[in-house]
């Protein structure tokens, strides 16, 4: 229950706050009682929230507010790398082999890093919806919708992924998982706030496109060079989508979209190593 109460609350922050900030109570109370978290995270979420308070609070005081995102953009990034204990996540499946050439697979319901919208909102109220600092044509558009398919089709080529046909009885549970807990938060954090505060910082979007994109990247690291290559690449899409419209949730769509064609026509995660 806690994880579609939380669920609610991320479909529904940026554009009815209030609900989506009750809801986000409920769920973490919900979550509470039902041991999802506990002790030291509750001391975490509390902090949180109060830092929240005072950057919104005194917006007029420069050192505060400066002094309070650092300390926001610093928890949400913690609970992304999951370094904060108290957080029980769900494991709803572990080493599951999707495919006959498919790797084993494992996914979790991460609760602490679901909470990483709601963080960086309060330090950006742009983090939904901004200004595109780029007007894209129609045939820009159709080619980069045509990217992600190609971008998989070229991984499968390279070897890292194969052609496989899946439709797991587990698919609504990936569809909840990935769109709002995996590529809401990732695009949250990347494309939402890392891209749009470099942009500002560096005065160059592109530039602030291709930092952001190298840094996405390079945190697939465990997966290894060619992961890193397509997961840098896979960045280029999103953040591209995020310039050219403004808008998070349609670089989030786009992501998820990735995320789905993969599940369900290639081996998912990769391709499964001869003799492994």
């Amino acid at each position: 229950m806690a994880w579609l109460i939380l669920a609610s609350s991320l479909a529904t922050l940026a554009t009815h706050r209030l609900v989506s900030l009750l809801l986000l109570l409920i769920a973490i109370i919900t979550a509470t009682i039902t041991g999802i978290i506990s002790g030291f995270a509750l001391l975490i979420l509390t902090f949180i929230a109060v830092v929240a308070f005072i950057h919104l609070r005194y917006q007029n005081r420069l050192f505060l507010k400066i002094a309070s995102e650092i300390v926001l953009v610093a928890c949400a990034i913690g609970l992304f790398i999951h370094i904060f204990p108290g957080f029980n996540n769900l494991k709803y499946l572990d080493k599951t082999v999707v495919g006959e050439q498919s790797a084993p697979f494992t996914m979790y319901f991460n609760f602490d890093k679901a909470l990483i919208p709601f963080i960086l909102f309060a330090c950006l109220p742009t983090l939904f919806i901004s200004s595109p600092t780029k007007t894209a044509s129609s045939l820009q558009w159709c080619l980069l919708l045509l990217s992600v398919p190609v971008l998989l089709i070229i991984a499968t080529l390279a070897g890292g992924l194969g052609f496989e046909w899946h439709l797991p009885t587990w698919l609504p549970a990936f569809v909840l998982c990935n769109l709002l807990f995996v590529s809401l938060a990732e695009e949250a954090l990347f494309r939402g706030y890392l891209q749009q505060r470099l942009g500002q910082w560096l005065g160059s979007p592109y530039l602030a496109l291709i930092l952001t994109a190298l840094l996405f990247g390079g945190l697939h690291f465990a997966g290894g060079p060619l992961l890193i290559l397509f997961a840098t690449l896979a960045g280029l899409i999103y953040g591209l989508t995020w310039m050219w419209s403004g808008k998070l949730w349609l670089a989030v769509s786009i992501h998820f979209g990735l995320n789905l064609g993969h599940l369900l026509f290639f081996t998912y995660p990769v391709k499964m190593v001869t003799g492994q």
